[in-house]
C-alpha cells in the first residue's frame, strides 16, 4: 500500500477493504524473465506529450529508477528481459486516449535511462499498437510473448511498468490466463513488482478543469492500487522487495 494511504482517507478505506499482501520474491530461484511495460517518453518522461507527466511525479520517477535496477540486474546475470513499447501509427489514436507514442514522435522511445535496452543482446523489444501487450505481441499465426516464455523455458515472469491499472493489468491478466489455459506449459507464477510500477495522476479537479468529463478522473494512488488488487485477485503475486 501506498506510504500516503495514512493521509489519504479514501485510500485508506479502499486499503482496508481491499487489502494487498506483498512478499519478497527472488527472481535468481528459479528461471524468471522480466517484463517491462511502455516505459516510454510519452508516459513516463516529463512534459513529452499528452499522457506524460506535466511536471516531475514521484511514483514515476521511483517506477523508472526501480526498473533501472532490476534491469541492470538482469543484464548483469544474462536473464532474459523483453519490452513492450507503445508505439502508434500517426493519425490513429487509442480511443478513449488522446494521440500518444506515435511513430517518429519520440513518444514511443524508451525513457533514456532504458535506451541501454535496445542494444542488449538478452532484451526483446516488442512494439505494440494496442494497450494490452499479449494481444499487441501477435505476429501472424503466433504470439512472441509465448515464444519468448517458451523459449527460455520461463518458471516466473516479473513485471513492471506502467500504467499499473491499464497496459501492465491488461498484459498481467491476459497472460495467468493463457498460462491456465496451458500455452507455456513451464510458467508457474506472474509476478508484479510494486516499486517498479506506476500510473498517472488526474484528479477529477484537474480533469473539470481541462474542460474532461468528471468519468476522466484518475487519482494515481487509488487507481495504482485498484490495479494491484484486481491482478492479485485474479492470481498474480505482488511484491515490494526481491531478494
Amino acid at each position: 500500500m501506498p506510504d500516503n494511504a495514512v493521509t489519504d482517507p479514501l485510500l485508506g478505506q479502499v486499503a482496508a477493504a481491499m487489502p494487498l499482501a506483498m512478499a519478497e520474491f527472488d527472481p535468481g530461484a528459479r528461471p524468471t524473465g522480466l517484463v517491462v511495460v511502455d516505459e516510454v517518453n510519452g508516459f513516463a518522461t516529463v512534459g513529452a506529450g499528452n499522457l506524460a507527466p506535466p511536471v516531475p511525479n514521484a511514483q514515476v520517477a521511483r517506477m523508472v529508477g526501480e526498473t533501472v535496477a532490476v534491469g541492470r540486474r538482469f543484464q548483469k546475470q544474462e536473464w532474459p528481459i523483453l519490452a513492450f513499447l507503445d508505439t502508434h501509427e500517426p493519425g490513429k489514436p487509442e480511443p478513449p486516449y488522446p494521440p500518444h507514442c506515435e511513430k517518429g514522435t519520440g513518444e514511443e522511445l524508451l525513457v533514456p535511462a532504458l535506451q541501454w535496452l535496445e542494444a542488449e543482446a538478452a532484451a526483446t523489444l516488442i512494439r505494440k499498437d494496442c494497450i494490452n501487450g499479449f494481444v499487441g505481441a501477435i505476429d501472424g499465426g503466433r504470439n512472441r510473448v509465448v515464444d519468448w516464455v517458451n523459449d527460455n523455458r520461463l518458471e516466473a515472469v516479473l513485471t513492471v511498468g506502467i500504467c499499473t491499472d491499464i497496459c501492465v493489468m491488461d498484459f498481467v491478466l491476459t497472460l495467468l490466463s493463457a498460462r491456465n489455459h496451458g500455452m507455456m506449459p513451464t510458467l508457474e507464477d506472474i509476478v508484479v513488482y510494486e516499486p517498479g510500477c506506476s500510473t498517472y495522476d488526474l484528479p477529477r479537479t484537474a480533469a473539470e478543469s481541462l474542460g474532461l468529463p468528471a468519468t476522466a478522473a484518475h487519482p494515481q494512488d487509488l487507481t495504482h492500487h485498484l490495479g494491484l488488487y484486481f491482478m492479485a485477485s485474479r492470481g498474480a503475486r505482488l511484491a515490494d522487495r526481491l531478494a
